[in-house]
């Protein structure tokens, strides 16, 4: 079990300003899976290939800083342990997605986002409202993000460079474990988001990936 519980909500908070500094770099001591695209050979691709597949990469990593945020500011306002446990859990497999995307930037020869403390204060405060307005809704906000980031990985899939296999494996394991997050989260009370909420949400994370794809 985590010991995240056995914190103040005060010491989250200063945790959470110090993760605004660091929140594009995998934490330490992180038990991390071995990457997915580790072992594949990559292929040959132009140069207008891998800035494609580099600025698609850099929105992943960009939403994982934010899947960090959200799932902090979520855990820190969760009602009962369950809920807690159950978001810290899935942050872990966050953490490995924003090891694998920045990798794979890394290897295209890109940067991350430079936008990244905007991306993780933002996601942070929604985290926090989530959890205040109870478990119920907490876990329907993890279910609706999920399975809006299941679409987004979709969409990623069919615009990646044919011959980017490396990329690929890496967003195909993601897409898996975030629509387990999703059940998971249906599994325990998640309660059904309003129609205007959901359509805020996609806006949001419209203006995110339009903008990181860029910066």
């Amino acid at each position: 079990m985590s010991n995240f519980r056995n914190y103040s909500p005060l010491d989250h908070v200063i945790m959470g300003f110090e993760a605004i500094i660091t929140s594009s770099r995998t934490p330490k001591n992180a038990d991390l899976r071995p990457n997915p695209a580790k072992s594949i050979t990559p292929d040959a691709l132009s140069e207008g290939e891998k800035a494609k597949s580099a600025a698609l990469m850099r929105v992943n990593h960009a939403g994982e800083v934010s899947a960090q945020a959200l799932y902090q500011g979520q855990a820190m306002t969760a009602r009962t342990p369950m809920v807690r446990e159950t978001l810290l859990c899935s942050a872990r497999e966050e953490v490995d997605h924003l090891t694998w995307c920045q990798e794979r930037v890394t290897e295209l020869g890109s940067h991350t986002s430079y936008l990244e403390p905007a991306w993780y204060c933002g996601s942070f405060s929604i985290g926090v409202i989530a959890g205040v307005m109870g478990d119920d809704w907490n876990l329907g906000f993890v279910a609706e993000t999920e399975r809006q980031v299941v679409r987004h990985l979709d969409t990623h899939l069919g615009r990646l460079p044919q011959s980017d296999h490396k990329s690929r494996v890496i967003l195909e394991q993601m897409r898996k474990d975030e629509g387990h997050h999703a059940s998971v989260a249906i599994e325990q009370g998640a309660r059904e988001l309003p129609v205007p909420v959901k359509k805020l949400m996609t806006f949001c994370s419209r203006i995110m990936t339009g903008t990181a794809y860029y910066i």
